[in-house]
């Protein structure tokens, strides 16, 4: 049977103007440290204006930035751990 230890909970917030999409992402770890990140989208003038589609885009793009300062911090933790340069975590 699996047990959940941790869990994440990951913050976004938006701000948007009538061309841009901004989104802020933010993970509180266990440990109580913090890792941020932040996505843009922007809107084509000729495109409709579809606030939802540019919170998707600027989310996916935090997010993906997220992911890889995650992937950054546990590889350096590993190399802080064992002493030496490990291979590089790809995703």
């Amino acid at each position: 049977m699996m047990h959940t230890t941790v869990g994440w909970h990951v913050e976004m917030e938006f701000t948007e103007d009538d061309q841009h999409t901004r989104a802020a992402a933010m993970v509180r770890l266990p440990d109580g440290s913090e890792v941020r990140a932040h996505g843009h989208a922007s809107r084509h003038r000729t495109d409709a204006n579809q606030p939802r589609v540019g919170e998707e885009i600027a989310g996916a793009r935090a997010l993906n930035e997220l992911a890889m300062a995650l992937l950054t911090k546990a590889h350096e933790e590993i190399d802080q751990a064992s002493g030496r340069t490990s291979h590089p975590i790809h995703v």
